[in-house]
């Protein structure tokens, strides 16, 4: 057990950096196995016969050790970076405590035990309940910091144990199929021994990072491997685009898009790299088109709540940082209502978002994503550690569409439905989504202007929604709220069947305002905390 002394000494940033630091070696770890290939190389232009041979062979050997230890290095950032994480709730609750001690005149001694200050009457009933509610907030303290110090621990000893046996072994004999059932690619994955599990991250990245039930962790490290080849191709093309501009003025549009997806992906990786916040898991990343990736923020295998947030319309890799931030924003509430819940938060942009107005009027592309969604929320429930999690599943404009076509035509596993700023999701009741009753919340704020949307689909209805969106222009009211929109009966009417919490008027994007209650309600439902939430807006 974890002492009040020692929480109170613990340095969470130190913590955050070793992992850091430890992560920075994978760049060294390249040059040397560069090197050892470039030797091989040059043994074999000048060098033949038995002798050679062997030479080469323990040269190929030396190289595949010590690239072995690339996803290593990342494993050990992953494991001292949610320790880290852990650390800094516990050291909230314990700050708390304290705060609340000299409130109330409670005493605190070097071991965290609690007492009435002797000056305070006795007969205050409210001593004695000050006393206890400190004493609470010690306890859950010592204890969040001792479960992130027994799970670091044992996560570090099984890492050692391998650096021992050996990092690698030779190659399973099957795998599943990309779209196999998460909870059979569990089985699958529990069935291999740690160095088959290695094996397979280091030498087929790319199966590993895209199998939905495959551990967070081990997704996080495969795909990371896949990044420096994944630039290499783009920027290839970018200056095979260049050669030959002048002769293929097409290439003029492709080679914008390139560099909008590099963009994107300098900002995914400045997250990927960054020592404050919480740590991100990268799941998923597709520089096809506009692009895709899903990306985690805190691991979602060990938090007690995940939220996924499945964004809508002109989302793609070049703007997925900022829509990475709106799920930040409703973890970091979710940390100040209740530092002793440790959550994690998905950004899901693993489909096709429509990019305009007459694109997203069709429902074809939330269609076509509801399969992926359905199996990366399967995923999540089979590679969780311990009990299930809370999960919780947001939908924001499109987005809502996506989350509702999924639920209708394939189950999601999810606790909460949150669908907020809706064109409607599919169904005209709650009912249909297939959760529980009370389970599906939603709310459009007053002047959103996805309220401009009728499902007659009528030239005027279509004309203003395209000149309200941000950026676009002026708002043409030419048709009015109604509560059937363009998919379906509108989820914050009553007659839907949603609990509907408060919106402030922020318009189409202000959900995630620091200031919008709307916020607030998305973290306490995210944390199971709903029950102190209004059924309607007041």
């Amino acid at each position: 057990m974890i002492g009040y002394a020692q929480l109170w000494a613990a340095d969470p940033t130190a913590w955050r950096a070793a992992g850091t630091a430890w992560r920075g070696l994978d760049a060294m770890v390249r040059r040397r196995a560069a090197e050892v290939a470039r030797t091989r190389s040059a043994l074999a232009d000048s060098w033949a016969g038995p002798a050679a041979g062997t030479a080469g062979t323990r040269l190929d050997t030396l190289r595949g050790a010590v690239e072995a230890a690339a996803p290593a290095l990342v494993e050990i950032d992953q494991i001292l970076a949610e320790f880290a994480a852990l650390l800094v709730r516990a050291k909230a609750l314990l700050d708390a405590a304290v705060r609340g001690a000299a409130m109330n005149r409670v005493l605190i001694d070097r071991h965290g035990g609690v007492s009435l200050d002797p000056a305070v009457p006795q007969v205050d009933p409210r001593a004695g309940a000050a006393v206890l509610r400190v004493g609470a907030q010690i306890r859950a303290a010592l204890a969040l910091a001792t479960r992130a110090d027994r799970e670091a621990a044992g996560r570090l000893t099984g890492l050692a144990t391998a650096a021992v046996t050996g990092w690698t072994t030779e190659p399973p004999p099957d795998r599943p199929a990309g779209d196999a059932d998460p909870a059979a690619v569990r089985r699958w994955w529990d069935g291999l021994s740690p160095a088959q599990r290695r094996w397979l991250v280091r030498h087929e990245p790319a199966l590993v990072g895209g199998l939905d039930g495959v551990p967070v962790a081990m997704r996080d490290q495969a795909n990371r491997l896949l990044l420096p080849q994944l630039r290499a191709d783009l920027l290839a093309r970018r200056a095979e685009l260049l050669a030959t501009w002048p002769r293929l003025p097409g290439n003029h549009l492709e080679g914008l898009r390139i560099a909008a997806i590099l963009g994107g992906l300098d900002a995914i990786e400045a997250r990927l790299v960054a020592e404050s916040g919480p740590r991100a898991y990268l799941l998923g990343l597709d520089p096809a088109g506009d692009g895709r990736t899903v990306v985690a923020l805190g691991d979602p295998d060990r938090a007690d709540h995940v939220v996924t947030y499945v964004p809508g319309m002109t989302s793609d890799l070049p703007s997925a940082d900022g829509e990475l931030g709106r799920a930040e924003r409703i973890l970091a509430r979710a940390a100040e209502l209740a530092p002793d819940q440790p959550a994690a938060a998905v950004l899901w942009l693993d489909y096709d978002a429509p990019d305009f107005v007459h694109e997203a009027h069709r429902a074809s592309y939330a269609h076509d994503a509801g399969p992926a969604l359905h199996r990366f929320q399967e995923g999540l429930r089979a590679s969780h550690e311990g009990g299930p999690a809370h999960q919780t599943v947001v939908g924001h404009s499109d987005g809502s569409l996506v989350v509702g076509s999924a639920a209708r035509d394939h189950g999601l596993a999810a606790d909460d439905l949150v669908l907020v700023g809706s064109p409607g999701v599919g169904v005209d009741h709650a009912r249909d989504l297939g959760l529980p009753a009370g389970r599906v919340w939603a709310s459009t704020a007053g002047n959103d202007v996805i309220r401009y949307v009728p499902s007659v689909g009528a030239l005027a209805g279509d004309l203003a929604l395209g000149v309200a969106l941000p950026g676009i222009g002026p708002v043409l009211a030419f048709s009015r709220p109604g509560d059937d929109l363009w998919f379906g009966h509108d989820p914050s009417d009553r007659d839907f069947g949603a609990r509907v919490f408060a919106s402030d008027p922020n318009g189409h994007t202000g959900y995630w305002d620091h200031d919008n209650r709307a916020l607030d309600a998305m973290a306490r439902i995210a944390l199971g905390d709903a029950g102190r939430l209004p059924a309607t807006p007041p």
